[in-house]
């Protein structure tokens, strides 16, 4: 393992499709979701994700997800997964990710690493991601 490197950056989020698939009387409502956005900073490029999603009446929810990016860490380009698992509470997006181990390209083969996100609901992420090369 190399030496790990923390980047910082943003994500602007371009289309944000929800589609509810399990809507029962009672209980948490599920829904997949379609989103489309660009990096910026420490990570440059596009995404797309498709995430899942447990969402009660109070606004909570819990959501998991798959993102190929296309694009560039540390100036190292290629395409690579970050598997994400977060929250949604009081209107604040958060969550954790990790690095699909074997998924980099290009430049990225053999990425891995792990970081996070925070957002208010409905604007831009702040991010960051520790990487190192296996």
């Amino acid at each position: 393992m190399s030496e790990k490197i923390r980047v910082e950056g943003t994500i602007t989020v371009h289309k944000y499709e929800p589609v509810p698939y399990d809507e029962p009387e009672q209980g948490p409502v599920l829904t997949r979701i379609h989103v489309e956005e660009s990096f910026s900073g420490g990570i440059e490029g596009d995404g797309v994700v498709e995430f899942l999603q447990s969402s009660t009446p109070d606004g909570t929810a819990s959501f998991v997800g798959i993102e190929r990016i296309t694009g560039s860490v540390d100036g190292k380009s290629g395409t690579f997964l970050l598997q994400d698992t977060g929250t949604v509470a009081d209107n604040i997006v958060s969550g954790t990710w990790f690095v699909v181990r074997g998924s980099g390209t290009a430049d990225l083969t053999g990425l891995r690493g792990e970081g996070g996100f925070t957002a208010n609901l409905g604007e831009g992420a702040q991010v960051w991601l520790e990487y190192w090369f296996d």
